[in-house]
């Protein structure tokens, strides 16, 4: 395969095929720098036709809770009380601008991410 720009589907798929033969061929080879070449290429073309959006701030928080066995009592730093912390996590209140701040410096949730708006549940 030459390589070149990747513009197409079929262009994609034509590189996905030549990364498979190329997989774990050697650093620094000349099949290795073509697969390295390629992945970039593909990475590249992925970024633009299939992005990954973020996780909306909810998700992010229990993904974080669960990775760091945090449990909801844990969150009451950064949220305020308990029934504020069931709160947020059923999506019954929204993130303040404190919370966001606490949660990012004392947890690294991205602040990118705690910001981004998202649907509350109403009480009907």
């Amino acid at each position: 395969m030459e390589i070149k720009p990747i513009k197409t589907e079929a262009d994609y798929e034509d590189a996905l095929k030549e990364i498979e033969q190329l997989w774990g061929a050697n650093y620094g080879s000349p099949e290795g720098d073509k697969l390295d070449v390629l992945v970039t290429l593909v990475e590249a073309y992925e970024e633009v036709h299939y992005p990954i959006p973020p996780p909306d701030p909810i998700e992010a928080i229990l993904h974080h809770m669960e990775n760091q066995g945090l449990s909801e009592y844990d969150l009451e730093a950064y949220l305020g009380s308990q029934p504020c912390v069931s709160d947020i996590l059923n999506r019954q209140r929204s993130l303040s601008l404190d919370m966001i701040r606490k949660l990012n410096k004392e947890l690294g949730i991205s602040d990118d991410i705690l910001v981004q708006p998202y649907a509350l549940r109403t009480n009907s």
